[in-house]
């Protein structure tokens, strides 16, 4: 490209870096570079869930794109209601049924590898990608005679790199937030600037995670007719559940638990500037994950139903994760950078709606930057409107995919028979809405410059 009108760095090639990448080759004078910390782009481990609001914007890459996409999930896409997920009252001897989530669409399941591969495979030369760049820092010009020259980026290996806008999609350790919050605080009061500096890094949400395979064979032996062999079930307890399905073409058996700390859960989005909220279980914020052994393991759920005793006496060891979050940032940009994703609003899992987010995030922000009528002058303007437009949803999302877990772990004062509509209404929002009216807004403030967007 001989003339870009600007260069834009991804920093973080994950679910939404690579997204935001393919998003904005759709523009012909914009060059992209990705930078990514890791070796290589094709991650292993967890999967991607994709509910059918984000993945209608997937759709809009075309019917190749959505084809390869499909090819990797091994079933079709549908917005007819379908069954998701049983769920069980378990916290007593014999447990009930409580309630069926019907949900309109399903979850689209991807080997996180097979997703990235997909993205990869439509990036154009004018996306270059780097691995082995772990961003440390960044210096933004902001002086009125400089405002427009390039930002300059810092790696971990002492190289440096320049770019005209910065796109943090670097995850919840993200090294592009404390960097802009630092920025967005030098102008605030004594207050508020430790209110927005309290938002800097990630703090233990209260929820700890508790996941393993189970081998089917093992169950099927000791169960041959057990429910999560063939079908997604929920245990559901009190301050503890957990849930389990077939993976892998009916050979294992995907266990994925949780117990919720009252009080942590319900502050775990609230700005905190005179009591430092505890990390997990008095170790080190580096400490988030760690081996257990079988009986460790299934400790948090040794009261539940005796149909979930069966699944817990098959597991051999497994891993716990302490469940960070991001608090609700006060802003997501700031001049010619902005933040997106896990590094915008890492969230709790119970919605599995991390990946949609900055897959929207991701569409949005490149609508605003391709737009003709944005130049390198009013890029503040158009990461404004993504800011305006995206933070108040993504915090609406983080807030109810908490609710999710809260109610499962019958940690709300919810009537039996209205946990069900209540559980699926809070989460409907995945099914029922769209991005579009976002998207039609953020062209319209772009188009009128009358509009005052801060």
């Amino acid at each position: 490209m001989s003339n870009p009108k600007f260069r834009i760095a991804i920093c973080g090639g994950g679910v939404g870096g690579l997204t935001s990448a393919v998003a904005l080759s759709r523009y012909q004078d914009i060059a992209v570079d990705v930078y990514e910390a890791a070796q290589s782009f094709c991650e292993i481990g967890a999967g991607v869930g994709v509910w059918p609001r984000a993945f209608r914007v997937l759709r809009k890459f075309g019917p190749d794109f959505e084809q390869q996409l499909l090819q990797r999930c091994g079933y079709e896409y549908t917005e007819e209601y379908v069954p998701a997920v049983r769920n069980r009252k378990s916290d007593q001897a014999v447990g009930i049924e409580l309630f069926d989530l019907m949900t309109k669409g399903k979850l689209m399941r991807f080997h996180r590898a097979d997703f990235h591969g997909v993205l990869l495979s439509f990036l154009p030369p004018t996306c270059t990608t780097h691995n082995a760049k772990r961003l440390v820092s960044y210096t933004q010009p902001l002086e009125d005679c400089s405002r427009n020259s390039p930002i300059t980026l810092t790696f971990k290996d002492g190289s440096t790199a320049t770019c005209d806008v910065l796109i943090g999609a670097d995850g919840i350790k993200s090294a592009v937030r404390p960097c802009m919050l630092r920025e967005l605080a030098e102008s605030m009061d004594p207050d508020e600037k430790q209110s927005v500096l309290s938002c800097m890094n990630p703090i233990w949400s209260g929820v700890t995670a508790y996941r393993t395979l189970i081998s089917a064979q093992k169950l099927r032996a000791r169960c041959p007719d057990h429910r999560v062999l063939k079908e997604f079930t929920q245990y559901m307890g009190k301050d503890a559940y957990f849930l389990a399905y077939p993976i892998s073409l009916g050979q294992y058996v995907n266990f994925a638990g949780f117990t919720l700390e009252r009080d942590l859960v319900e502050s775990a989005y609230e700005a905190d500037t005179v009591i430092p909220r505890p990390s997990f279980k008095g170790k080190t914020n580096d400490e988030w994950v760690g081996e257990l052994t079988a009986q460790q393991f299934v400790e948090p759920f040794k009261d539940l139903e005796e149909d979930a005793q069966h699944v817990l006496e098959c597991v051999e060891k497994g891993t716990l994760w302490a469940v960070h979050t991001v608090k609700n940032l006060p802003s997501t940009n700031f001049g010619r950078v902005a933040i997106m994703g896990d590094a915008a609003h890492a969230m709790a899992p119970f919605q599995g709606s991390g990946a949609g987010q900055s897959i929207e995030d991701a569409y949005l922000l490149a609508t605003v930057l391709g737009h003709k009528s944005t130049t390198l002058e009013t890029v503040p303007k158009a990461l404004a409107i993504y800011d305006k437009l995206r933070r108040p949803f993504s915090s609406e999302v983080a807030r109810r995919s908490m609710r999710s877990g809260q109610l499962c772990a019958f940690q709300e004062d919810v009537p039996l028979h209205e946990l069900g509509d209540t559980i699926t209404k809070n989460w409907e929002w995945a099914w029922l809405t769209e991005l579009d009216d976002a998207l039609e807004e953020a062209v319209r403030l772009l188009e009128d410059s009358s509009i005052d967007v801060n």
